[in-house]
Protein backbone atom coordinates (compact mmCIF):
# COMPACT_ATOMS: atom_id res chain seq x y z
CA UNK A 1 0.00 0.00 0.00
CA UNK A 2 0.97 3.33 -1.35
CA UNK A 3 1.57 6.04 1.73
CA UNK A 4 0.55 9.56 1.37
CA UNK A 5 3.13 12.12 0.95
CA UNK A 6 3.26 14.26 4.29
CA UNK A 7 3.02 17.25 2.73
CA UNK A 8 -0.25 16.31 0.51
CA UNK A 9 -3.31 16.92 2.10
CA UNK A 10 -6.64 15.99 1.10
CA UNK A 11 -8.94 18.22 -1.02
CA UNK A 12 -9.93 21.32 0.82
CA UNK A 13 -13.52 21.82 0.47
CA UNK A 14 -13.07 25.27 1.87
CA UNK A 15 -11.65 26.44 -1.72
CA UNK A 16 -14.58 24.64 -3.56
CA UNK A 17 -17.17 26.65 -5.98
CA UNK A 18 -21.00 26.43 -5.69
CA UNK A 19 -22.65 26.30 -9.40
CA UNK A 20 -25.58 29.35 -9.30
CA UNK A 21 -26.49 28.74 -12.81
CA UNK A 22 -25.63 27.56 -15.93
CA UNK A 23 -26.21 28.83 -19.73
CA UNK A 24 -25.81 26.68 -22.56
CA UNK A 25 -23.96 28.76 -25.04
CA UNK A 26 -23.12 26.60 -27.87
CA UNK A 27 -23.57 23.09 -29.00
CA UNK A 28 -21.35 21.37 -31.53
CA UNK A 29 -20.29 18.27 -33.33
CA UNK A 30 -17.75 17.57 -30.72
CA UNK A 31 -17.66 20.50 -27.75
CA UNK A 32 -20.02 22.54 -26.09
CA UNK A 33 -19.72 25.84 -24.27
CA UNK A 34 -21.48 26.82 -21.60
CA UNK A 35 -21.33 29.87 -18.74
CA UNK A 36 -21.38 29.24 -14.99
CA UNK A 37 -22.32 31.41 -12.67
CA UNK A 38 -20.43 30.55 -9.50
CA UNK A 39 -20.07 31.64 -5.93
CA UNK A 40 -16.76 31.66 -4.48
CA UNK A 41 -15.39 31.14 -1.34
CA UNK A 42 -15.27 34.50 -0.04
CA UNK A 43 -19.22 34.72 -0.83
CA UNK A 44 -18.65 36.65 -4.33
CA UNK A 45 -19.98 35.52 -7.12
CA UNK A 46 -17.79 35.38 -10.85
CA UNK A 47 -18.70 33.37 -14.18
CA UNK A 48 -16.92 30.38 -15.38
CA UNK A 49 -16.34 29.45 -19.33
CA UNK A 50 -16.71 26.16 -19.68
CA UNK A 51 -16.01 23.61 -22.87
CA UNK A 52 -17.37 19.99 -22.43
CA UNK A 53 -15.96 16.92 -24.31
CA UNK A 54 -16.70 13.70 -24.89
CA UNK A 55 -13.21 12.73 -23.74
CA UNK A 56 -10.54 11.05 -26.11
CA UNK A 57 -7.86 8.09 -26.26
CA UNK A 58 -4.06 8.47 -27.36
CA UNK A 59 -1.84 5.79 -27.93
CA UNK A 60 2.17 5.34 -27.85
CA UNK A 61 3.04 2.59 -30.55
CA UNK A 62 6.64 1.60 -30.86
CA UNK A 63 7.80 -0.73 -33.23
CA UNK A 64 11.33 -1.64 -33.92
CA UNK A 65 12.89 0.90 -31.33
CA UNK A 66 10.90 3.72 -33.47
CA UNK A 67 7.79 6.12 -32.38
CA UNK A 68 4.75 5.58 -34.66
CA UNK A 69 3.27 8.83 -35.52
CA UNK A 70 0.68 10.84 -37.99
CA UNK A 71 1.37 14.43 -39.29
CA UNK A 72 -1.86 15.89 -39.44
CA UNK A 73 -2.78 19.83 -40.78
CA UNK A 74 -4.50 21.51 -36.98
CA UNK A 75 -6.59 23.91 -38.09
CA UNK A 76 -6.88 26.02 -34.52
CA UNK A 77 -2.58 26.08 -34.83
CA UNK A 78 -2.97 26.99 -38.22
CA UNK A 79 -0.16 23.87 -38.67
CA UNK A 80 0.53 20.64 -38.99
CA UNK A 81 1.49 18.49 -35.88
CA UNK A 82 3.52 15.28 -35.34
CA UNK A 83 1.47 13.75 -32.99
CA UNK A 84 0.81 9.53 -31.63
CA UNK A 85 -1.88 8.35 -32.87
CA UNK A 86 -5.63 9.61 -31.11
CA UNK A 87 -9.61 10.56 -31.21
CA UNK A 88 -12.16 11.48 -29.57
CA UNK A 89 -14.97 8.74 -28.00
CA UNK A 90 -18.16 8.24 -29.20
CA UNK A 91 -21.04 8.12 -26.90
CA UNK A 92 -20.72 5.21 -24.16
CA UNK A 93 -17.26 4.08 -26.10
CA UNK A 94 -14.90 1.83 -24.03
CA UNK A 95 -11.81 3.57 -23.88
CA UNK A 96 -9.83 0.71 -24.67
CA UNK A 97 -11.83 -0.26 -27.69
CA UNK A 98 -11.13 3.54 -28.83
CA UNK A 99 -7.80 2.92 -28.79
CA UNK A 100 -7.75 -0.06 -30.91
CA UNK A 101 -9.99 1.77 -33.57
CA UNK A 102 -8.21 4.69 -33.14
CA UNK A 103 -4.54 3.04 -34.06
CA UNK A 104 -5.87 1.22 -36.79
CA UNK A 105 -7.69 3.93 -38.64
CA UNK A 106 -4.94 6.07 -38.54
CA UNK A 107 -1.94 3.81 -38.51
CA UNK A 108 -3.40 0.43 -39.99
CA UNK A 109 -1.21 -1.19 -36.80
CA UNK A 110 -3.38 -3.73 -34.69
CA UNK A 111 -2.11 -4.23 -31.35
CA UNK A 112 -2.05 -7.60 -29.35
CA UNK A 113 -2.59 -5.71 -26.11
CA UNK A 114 -3.21 -2.34 -24.49
CA UNK A 115 -1.78 -0.98 -21.20
CA UNK A 116 -2.99 2.02 -19.73
CA UNK A 117 -0.49 4.83 -18.88
CA UNK A 118 -2.56 7.23 -17.31
CA UNK A 119 -5.50 9.22 -17.48
CA UNK A 120 -5.42 13.21 -17.41
CA UNK A 121 -7.36 16.25 -18.13
CA UNK A 122 -5.85 18.60 -20.69
CA UNK A 123 -7.05 21.65 -19.53
CA UNK A 124 -8.87 22.02 -16.52
CA UNK A 125 -9.06 25.61 -16.04
CA UNK A 126 -11.65 25.36 -18.92
CA UNK A 127 -12.02 21.91 -20.42
CA UNK A 128 -13.74 18.44 -19.10
CA UNK A 129 -11.49 16.87 -21.64
CA UNK A 130 -9.61 13.43 -20.29
CA UNK A 131 -7.37 11.73 -22.59
CA UNK A 132 -6.52 7.96 -21.72
CA UNK A 133 -3.13 7.55 -22.94
CA UNK A 134 -2.42 3.69 -24.06
CA UNK A 135 0.73 1.62 -24.76
CA UNK A 136 0.27 -0.52 -27.95
CA UNK A 137 2.31 -4.06 -27.70
CA UNK A 138 2.75 -7.01 -30.06
CA UNK A 139 2.17 -4.38 -33.19
CA UNK A 140 0.80 -6.07 -36.53
CA UNK A 141 1.32 -3.76 -39.59
CA UNK A 142 -2.30 -3.47 -42.03
CA UNK A 143 -4.17 -0.63 -44.03
CA UNK A 144 -4.72 2.73 -42.26
CA UNK A 145 -8.03 4.06 -43.58
CA UNK A 146 -8.59 7.25 -41.55
CA UNK A 147 -12.06 9.23 -41.48
CA UNK A 148 -13.37 10.99 -44.34
CA UNK A 149 -12.25 14.49 -43.41
CA UNK A 150 -9.04 13.39 -41.76
CA UNK A 151 -5.87 13.25 -43.95
CA UNK A 152 -2.65 12.42 -42.30
CA UNK A 153 0.71 10.88 -43.20
CA UNK A 154 2.69 7.89 -41.12
CA UNK A 155 6.01 8.32 -39.93
CA UNK A 156 8.06 6.42 -38.46
CA UNK A 157 10.71 8.35 -35.62
CA UNK A 158 13.81 6.85 -33.42
CA UNK A 159 14.19 8.66 -30.13
CA UNK A 160 16.78 11.06 -31.28
CA UNK A 161 14.56 12.05 -33.97
CA UNK A 162 11.52 12.47 -31.63
CA UNK A 163 13.55 14.78 -29.32
CA UNK A 164 14.54 16.95 -32.38
CA UNK A 165 10.72 16.86 -33.60
CA UNK A 166 10.32 18.18 -30.27
CA UNK A 167 13.18 20.64 -29.90
CA UNK A 168 12.02 21.72 -33.57
CA UNK A 169 8.33 22.57 -32.06
CA UNK A 170 7.05 19.89 -35.09
CA UNK A 171 5.56 17.99 -31.30
CA UNK A 172 4.54 20.42 -29.18
CA UNK A 173 1.01 18.85 -28.34
CA UNK A 174 0.59 17.53 -24.34
CA UNK A 175 -0.29 14.22 -25.28
CA UNK A 176 2.43 13.23 -27.78
CA UNK A 177 5.14 15.18 -25.38
CA UNK A 178 3.98 12.80 -22.45
CA UNK A 179 4.50 9.50 -24.82
CA UNK A 180 7.43 10.64 -26.06
CA UNK A 181 8.93 11.09 -22.31
CA UNK A 182 7.06 8.44 -21.30
CA UNK A 183 9.19 6.45 -24.21
CA UNK A 184 11.99 8.35 -22.48
CA UNK A 185 11.87 7.14 -19.52
CA UNK A 186 11.17 3.18 -20.46
CA UNK A 187 14.54 3.32 -22.11
CA UNK A 188 15.78 3.93 -19.12
CA UNK A 189 14.01 2.36 -16.31
CA UNK A 190 12.03 -0.49 -18.94
CA UNK A 191 9.37 0.59 -17.20
CA UNK A 192 6.24 2.36 -18.91
CA UNK A 193 4.93 5.59 -16.32
CA UNK A 194 4.14 8.84 -16.09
Amino acid sequence: MKESLPHMKKPSKHLEEETLSTESIFQGKVVSLQIDKVRLPDGKTATREIIRHPGAVAVLAIKDDRIILVDQYRQAMGRCELEIPAGKLEPGEDPMEAAKRELVEETGYTCGRLELLHSFYTSPGFADEVIHLYVAHELQEGDAAPDEDEFVELLELTMEEALEAISQGRISDAKTLMAVYAWKLNKLTGEFRV
